[in-house]
C-alpha cells in the first residue's frame, strides 16, 4: 500500500447505495457523480434503480437502491474513507443503526480480497440476505466491464439466491452521472 492509501494496481469493487430522505434520486445521482470524480475511483457500471422497504428500523420511508461497480486504486479502507466522505458531504448524519438517511454507501466486495478489520468486513456480511443488493448486484455483474473470472463464483451464487422479493424496479431514467454507463 502506498502512503496515500492507494493500491498498487486497479481493483474492481462493488458498492451498494441507498437513500430514503430528501430527494432520493438526486442524492443517488450526486453520489455517483462524486464517486466518479474521486481520485482513485472510476465508475464502470450502475444497476437499475429499485425501491425497497426499510430493514431493521421499519418506521421510516422506503429506500431507493442501486449497485455501482467501480475500478479503484485505493486500498479497501481508503475506499471506505472515500465513500464515508461522500455520505457526509451529501448530508448523512449517523444517529442509530438502520436510521433514515440521505445516503448510505456500503462496500460490498473489493475484488477477490476478503478482509476483516475493526472498520470493515469484506465481503459485506449481509449482502446475500438483502434483495435490494442481490438483484442489482446481479445486473452489474452482467455488465461487460465485470466479465472477469474473479466474479464467476459470485455470479453463480446470485443466480440461486432466493432473496428477490419486495423490490420495485423503477423506469429507465435512473440516476447516472452523465447518462448511461
Amino acid at each position: 500500500m502506498t502512503s496515500s492509501g492507494e493500491a498498487r494496481a486497479p481493483v474492481q469493487a462493488l458498492l451498494g447505495l441507498g437513500a430514503n430522505l430528501g430527494d432520493r434520486e438526486h442524492n443517488l445521482s450526486d453520489a455517483l457523480r462524486l464517486l466518479d470524480a474521486t481520485a482513485g475511483i472510476r465508475l464502470l457500471a450502475v444497476s437499475s434503480l429499485y425501491e425497497s422497504d426499510p430493514v431493521g428500523y421499519l418506521d421510516q420511508p422506503r429506500f431507493l437502491n442501486l449497485v455501482a461497480g467501480v475500478e479503484t486504486t485505493l486500498e479497501p479502507e481508503g475506499l471506505l474513507d472515500a465513500v464515508l466522505g461522500i455520505e457526509r458531504r451529501l448530508g448523512r448524519i449517523r444517529t442509530f443503526p438502520n436510521a433514515p438517511r440521505t445516503l448510505d454507501i456500503d462496500l460490498l466486495f473489493y475484488g477477490e480480497h476478503p478482509l476483516r478489520t475493526e472498520r470493515l468486513t469484506l465481503p459485506h456480511p449481509r449482502y446475500a440476505e438483502r434483495p435490494f443488493v442481490v438483484v442489482p448486484l446481479e445486473e452489474v455483474l452482467a455488465h461487460p466491464a465485470f466479465n472477469h473470472p474473479q466474479w464467476k463464483t459470485l455470479r453463480a451464487e446470485l443466480k440461486t439466491n432466493p432473496n428477490r422479493e419486495g423490490l420495485r424496479r423503477l423506469p429507465k431514467n435512473n440516476p447516472r452521472p452523465n447518462g448511461p454507463i
